[in-house]
């Protein structure tokens, strides 16, 4: 960033000028070296900030996170400062967005202010759970570690994602060519055959006459129904943005038939591994569902987890008032009550969500198996039904010509 400097030099003569630098600390410590006295100093504000605009539109994925938490704690085994070592990672990082951020972290430790406080102001980058972890390392001196466990725990998450994404690609491309397909069809072909049979006045076979009839309906009030179904989705997402209507949303998920399933089993795996490994960098309990709560992606979910945070810190213990509640599944609390009787919660809980996960990937796979031959039923049907349609009104002109 561009600096505007007012300054006594050495000679003692009143100067002004520009200097650029990753904040205004760096940039008057750059003035001093140079000989300068600053009297005053101020960022320069463009018109139109071209790296505002890229780092606004521009997405951090998690595997840069996971490359950056790696490297970062390898530096730090290495006997690197942090300051050092965050200032090496700026130069190897591609994104300009994450780039930037980084820039920032190392000018706020420089500053005095640790490095939690620091991430935790980029919450686009770093979760508040990245944070809370890192401050555990931070007090417990095993900064590096934390970093490693982070890393793979995004890795883990990132991995996961990518399988469904890659799943459901297949269904939604054919999806997509099928619509194409026939909206060619319906749109450029079906119509010069109308007029084709509407000059030789043949009568039509039923299909065709129903593919005629729909294909007129759509022509004259296709528009209005785009209208409608545009309406209607626009007032729902509205609704699902305030508060009561993202609860409501995300309560109905999960009551869904076959994908109810799979986002409880992968929001309640995600909360298990996101409290064992807040358990292992060693933050208290209380503190280890707080960022649990804020880590998770339902809110009823959520409302759940608050609940069994306030009975916690009652007295409850945990598993006793997740017996309590249905969105936590049997398995759940039953591991969870052997893991506070056996002081190992932190190992149970990695095998609770070793096991949902399983489950969640099954169900995941059965759920593409079964959405791949329906699809693929619906659209031959209807792609059938229209070449039907075509054809039998071809076979039934030239029959009529012929008689």
């Amino acid at each position: 960033m561009d600096f505007v400097y007012t300054a006594y030099s050495e000679d003692k003569k009143l100067v002004k000028g520009k200097v650029s630098s990753i904040s205004e600390e760096a940039a008057t410590e750059l003035l001093s070296y140079g000989g300068y006295q600053v009297i005053n100093l101020k960022k320069v504000a463009p018109l139109f900030d071209k790296e505002k605009l890229l780092a606004r539109f521009s997405r951090i994925k998690p595997p840069e996170i996971v490359m950056f938490s790696r490297q970062l704690a390898l530096l730090l085994e290495s006997g690197t400062d942090i300051v050092t070592s965050l200032d090496l990672l700026q130069d190897q990082i591609a994104n300009q967005t994450l780039r930037g951020i980084i820039a920032e972290v190392s000018s706020d430790i420089r500053g005095g202010s640790p490095l939690s406080r620091a991430l935790s102001k980029h919450p686009r980058a770093f979760s508040p759970m990245y944070s809370q972890a890192i401050v555990a390392g931070e007090q417990g001196g095993n900064l590096e570690v934390v970093l490693r466990q982070m890393a793979d725990y995004l890795e883990r998450g990132a991995t996961t994602e990518k399988k469904i994404k890659g799943a459901l690609t297949y269904p939604i491309l054919v999806v997509l060519v099928a619509v194409v397909v026939v909206g060619i069809l319906i749109t450029f072909v079906f119509p010069s055959f109308i007029s084709f049979y509407a000059q030789i006045g043949a009568g039509l076979p039923l299909a065709t006459r129903i593919l005629i009839g729909i294909t007129d309906w759509f022509s004259h009030y296709g528009v209005y129904l785009l209208i409608v179904i545009l309406a209607v989705v626009g007032a729902i997402y509205a609704y699902i943005k305030t508060p009561a209507g993202k609860y409501r949303w995300h309560k109905m998920m999960l009551r869904l038939p076959v994908v109810g399933r799979i986002v409880q089993l992968s929001e309640l795996s995600r909360c298990c591994r996101t409290m064992s490994l807040l358990i292992r960098v060693g933050l208290p309990l209380p503190e280890v569902l707080a960022a649990t709560v804020r880590g998770t992606n339902n809110k009823a979910i959520e409302e759940g987890l608050t609940e069994v945070q306030q009975a916690l810190i009652r007295g409850e213990g945990l598993a006793q008032p997740m017996a309590k509640r249905d969105l936590f599944l049997p398995l759940m609390t039953q591991m969870v009550r052997v893991g506070e009787e056996t002081g190992n919660l932190e190992s149970t809980l990695v095998t609770v969500a070793e096991s949902f996960e399983t489950e969640t990937n099954d169900k995941t796979n059965t759920a593409i198996g079964l959405i791949q031959p329906v699809i693929t039923v619906f659209l031959g049907l209807v792609v059938g039904f229209v070449v039907l349609a075509m054809l039998s009104a071809m076979y039934s002109v030239y029959g009529q010509l012929n008689i």
